[in-house]
């Protein structure tokens, strides 16, 4: 039998069209679950600055252990720089005792994986093919260990930003619930303001913000458009 979250979606509510509004379906789950016994939520996190929000956000209503996997990140120090961020935001928030606190699992840096897993698609446009590759790369890793470790539900920050694609993203973490037998959050956080909310949180905790999501190949299309803007 598949398992499913307190409150859990399990399919039975989804609209199957393509013009799902995944915030009021996380509307209805929060009400669902809201004066229960709090789910625990794995929740893939691509960096402090998109994890403000949605940790404001989704705290009251479960605990929640952040999962740091950004294999994408393609110079080391980056993503140690990044990691750091996490961390740092993650104990400010924790200082607040009026939520649940906040743990954090930080995943093997595998920028190799992510090489391998997007070969042959390098000159792929920004927001196509192989961004849905790394959407899958980092979700499946956050579904195996939500099954490993017993988690109601798995999510990500990832559709916050407005690059990102909330309905592939959802798409992919739906197959993967199929998969795994993990009730996967359908999210698309940038609505409500979530983005803007971010931006705001990013300056009061000082967090450092980047301007490409971490790979080589977004940070050279970053740079062609400074190029071009010149």
């Amino acid at each position: 039998m598949r398992k499913t979250g307190n409150g859990g979606n399990g399919g039975n509510n989804r609209n199957n069209g393509n013009n799902r509004n995944y915030q009021r379906e996380l509307d209805g789950l929060l009400e669902r679950i809201s004066g229960g016994p709090a789910p625990r939520l794995l929740l893939h996190s691509c960096c402090a600055p998109c994890s403000s929000y949605v940790l404001e956000y989704l705290r009251k209503y479960f605990r929640i252990t952040v999962f740091y996997y950004n294999p994408n990140i393609s110079a080391e120090p980056e993503y140690r720089k990044r990691v750091e961020e996490q961390k740092r935001l993650i104990a400010a928030y924790n200082e607040q005792a009026d939520r649940y606190p906040i743990e954090i699992i930080e995943g093997d840096y595998q920028p190799d994986a992510f090489y391998e897993a997007v070969k042959g698609m390098e000159e792929c446009p920004e927001g196509g093919g192989r961004c849905f590759v790394c959407y899958r790369l980092r979700l499946e890793k956050t579904a195996l260990l939500a099954k490993e470790g017993g988690y109601d539900y798995f999510a990500t920050t990832l559709s916050i930003s407005p690059l990102k694609n909330a309905r592939k993203l959802n798409e992919i973490g739906e197959e993967l619930e199929a998969e795994y037998g993990v009730s996967w959050l359908p999210s698309d956080f940038k609505k409500k303001d979530g983005y803007k909310r971010s931006i705001q949180l990013s300056a009061e905790y000082g967090l450092y913000r980047q301007n490409y999501c971490g790979c080589v190949y977004s940070m050279r299309q970053q740079e062609m458009r400074k190029e071009v803007e010149k």
